[in-house]
């Protein structure tokens, strides 16, 4: 039996755009999506703190260090630009495994920069 289970977070990202028009995914700055531990085309869910929206899809990289947290396709619909969202990965682990394992949580600020990680 497996578990899902947290296995990190960028947590308080702004958006940068919002681009109704492209088939759908997030696009996260690659040095964000590496402190992270998240790889492209991952699986993430993203939570909206403006409005509560929350939805599913994946990851494609942005430029490394560039800021961007694009919301593409229509995700749009439900994100806006300048929204402060949570990008949360998971993975699937034994009980045991979960037991031990610690997700990766990091903190940004307003303008998208590492703030913090645990």
């Amino acid at each position: 039996m497996f578990v899902k289970i947290l296995k990190s977070k960028l947590h308080r990202a702004t958006v940068t755009e919002a681009k109704l028009h492209y088939p759908g995914s997030i696009a996260i700055d690659s040095a964000l999506m590496e402190a992270a531990g998240i790889l492209p085309y991952e699986s993430v869910l993203v939570a909206d703190l403006n409005n509560g929206n929350r939805l599913e899809t994946y990851v494609v990289p942005a430029e490394a260090n560039s800021g961007q947290i694009v919301i593409l396709g229509a995700a749009a619909r439900l994100i806006k630009q300048k929204d402060i969202i949570i990008i949360l990965s998971f993975g699937f682990f034994t009980p045991d495994q979960a037991k031990e394992f610690k997700p990766k949580i990091v903190v940004l600020d307003k303008n998208n920069k590492i703030k913090g990680s645990e």
